[in-house]
């Protein structure tokens, strides 16, 4: 697409201002977002695409610097002034963006510098937004790992399991068998170990009973969570709740939901004081979004309740298995917290999304309200634009 472009303009001899005029419509059918830029890299011109992935008009953003749009821009403005100096284009796939009023996009864009017939050096951005694509991508990369994980700890709990019950059949008749009561507390220990490794055991597989539930608010949850927390590290952590009271009541088992928002809060608290963070915070929000797909089914309404904390963030080497059991970034941990809450929450038919970076980390839990499932056929994963929602219904 830069290509064409950028020869239609080269060949043309109307000023840049009267070219981006003339080709203006066709642009504006795009699905990727075309920005121009000076060699300052000030906007002299955005389709509507542009215009809806950087939430503003060409009228609101011309002539203003492209990069002072951001808070925060995982691309360095000199990779693209280098471009524009070396007349190279430069391409990545994975650019963070943070605009003014918080929202985070990642797109894929592409550099292309141009020579106008003035003289001017120019550069044309394409941008795509594939935040949908990489939730997709992360969804069914967690669903491969949930049922690896679950396959593997299954075959391993019954091969460790079968003989751990005999041990204890065989520890328990033999303290039958024995009057001396010192010798017995060789056999209780027995017991007492082989106990203790059948519960390590269950807590790698995760409860698989779905607990009967009923209508709550998932708020008094949260509460109870924070109470909680809150004995066990003491009053160095600052609280955030901003909670969205217009939330129905979500009908769930509050008592697995409980420990999937325990283990992740209890998980952030660890991360903050592990690492002396100043000013340690964690935040709670809880919003709720319209149309949205959960492994292929659509759901109209979704509680969405985000962990949130101003911590080191997840280190790169563990983001692939976060999920995976006996995967920890703490020296003492187990790593089985997270794999129990992904299961429990699939087990609401709900997913956990992920993202973090230094000073900032979000576990963002999504619980569909099953009532409000569409009985449609979703959009096709390769082509997740081809199905939008329709709004607030």
């Amino acid at each position: 697409m830069q290509v064409k472009v950028a020869a239609e303009l080269e060949r043309d001899s109307t000023p840049v201002s009267d070219c981006t005029t003339v080709v203006q419509p066709q642009l504006n059918q795009l699905l990727t977002a075309v920005i121009l830029l000076d060699e300052h890299l000030h906007i002299e011109y955005m389709n509507a695409a542009a215009e809806a992935i950087l939430d503003g008009s060409l009228r609101r953003f011309q002539q203003q610097p492209f990069f002072s749009l951001f808070h925060f821009s995982s691309l360095e403005p000199a990779v693209v002034q280098q471009a524009l100096q070396d007349e190279q284009s430069v391409s990545d796939s994975d650019v963070s963006l943070v605009l003014h009023d918080g929202q985070r996009i990642t797109i894929e864009f592409i550099a292309q510098p141009l020579r106008q017939p003035d003289g001017r050096l120019t550069i044309l951005l394409e941008l795509r937004q594939i935040d949908q694509i990489r939730r997709i991508n992360q969804e069914t990369r967690q669903q491969q790992q949930l049922q690896a994980a679950q396959s593997m700890v299954r075959g391993l709990a019954h091969e460790i399991k079968n003989p751990l019950g005999g041990l204890r059949g065989a520890a328990q008749l033999l303290a039958g068998e024995l009057d001396d009561p010192e010798l017995r507390e060789y056999t209780d220990l027995i017991i007492r170990q082989a106990d203790r490794l059948t519960t390590l055991v269950d807590r790698m597989l995760g409860s698989n009973q779905i607990q009967s539930r009923e209508p709550a608010n998932i708020h008094e949850l949260l509460e109870h969570v924070v109470q909680i927390a809150r004995l066990g590290v003491g009053q160095s952590i600052r609280w955030v709740k901003d909670y969205d009271p217009s939330l129905p009541d979500l009908t769930m088992a509050a008592e697995q939901l409980e420990q999937v928002f325990l283990n992740l809060v209890m998980n952030a608290c660890d991360a903050l004081q592990e690492s002396q963070t100043p000013a340690p915070t964690i935040s709670l929000r809880t919003r709720i979004v319209h149309q949205q797909t959960i492994h292929g089914t659509r759901y109209r309404q979704c509680a969405v309740v985000v962990v949130q904390d101003n911590g080191p963030g997840i280190s790169p080497a563990l983001r692939d298995t976060l999920f995976y059991p006996m995967v920890s970034g703490r020296a003492g941990g187990t790593g089985l917290g997270l794999s129990i809450a992904q299961n429990l929450v699939h087990q609401h038919a709900g997913k956990i999304e992920v993202s973090s970076e230094p000073g900032h980390t979000e576990f963002s839990v999504y619980l569909p309200y099953i009532e409000t499932r569409v009985e449609a056929p979703v959009a096709d994963k390769h082509n997740p634009t081809s199905q939008k929602g329709s709004g607030r219904e």
